[in-house]
């Protein structure tokens, strides 16, 4: 566990978001962590226990496409920091920022998501009203020190960052993997390696969070 870590209801989660939301203007909060160590399940969590009040958009839609992953040469490390638009994610939540409740000429943004069926980025899924006055967005470099990523954090509000037991967050990985057609070999190879290798990266970005939490009870 890492060593700020702690324990938290599910509630106190939607309380610290709910405050967030009160403001009167549009906030960002940023769910991050390693692969596999439950911010989607969260995040969509909260963002249905907020209702109206709350959006919800991936970092994951930034993902280059898988044709544009092979021109490079990067197919093999799909998920590693240089296999997403990060400045098109950059921009993408500065937009969002802008166009909130009490912003003038407020519209609509349409944000993309990825889908783990197709393993593509699909644009314009995701719509963002301009009277939502929250917008969770989750991901794994949301707290990296590093170009573009390292301007994340300035947009948003508060970050969270989700540190499970490793041997927990490496089964749920695996399982994920499984679940999206991949063999077992297969998806414990991807678990154990490039996966791995992500979660390492990101590990020591929850120094920068505002709440590092082990387990949502």
């Amino acid at each position: 566990m890492t060593a700020a870590a702690r324990d938290v209801t599910f509630d106190e989660l939607v309380a610290r978001a709910t405050a967030l939301a009160a403001g009167g203007q549009r906030r960002l909060l940023g769910i991050t962590g390693p692969p596999g160590a439950g911010k989607s399940t969260v995040a969509g969590r909260l963002v249905g226990a907020l209702g109206g009040r709350a959006a919800l958009v991936g970092m994951d839609g930034f993902h280059l496409a898988q044709r544009e992953l092979e021109r490079l040469g990067r197919a093999d490390r799909k998920g590693a920091p240089d296999t997403f638009d990060g400045d098109g994610y950059l921009d993408l939540l500065r937009r969002l920022r802008r166009n909130g409740p009490g912003s003038p000429d407020a519209a609509t943004v349409y944000a993309p998501e990825f889908r783990r069926e197709i393993e593509e980025p699909v644009a314009c899924a995701v719509p963002v009203a301009p009277d939502v006055p929250l917008v969770v967005t989750e991901g794994n470099y949301l707290l990296l020190d590093d170009e573009p990523w390292k301007h994340v954090r300035e947009v948003l509000d508060e970050v969270w960052f989700l540190a499970p037991d490793e041997a927990d967050r490496v089964a749920w990985l695996v399982a994920r993997h499984r679940r999206y057609g991949r063999g077992p070999d297969e998806a414990r190879a991807r678990a154990l390696g490039s996966d791995q290798a992500n979660a390492e990266r990101v590990a020591p970005t929850a120094d920068s969070a505002d709440l590092v939490i082990h387990a949502v009870r």
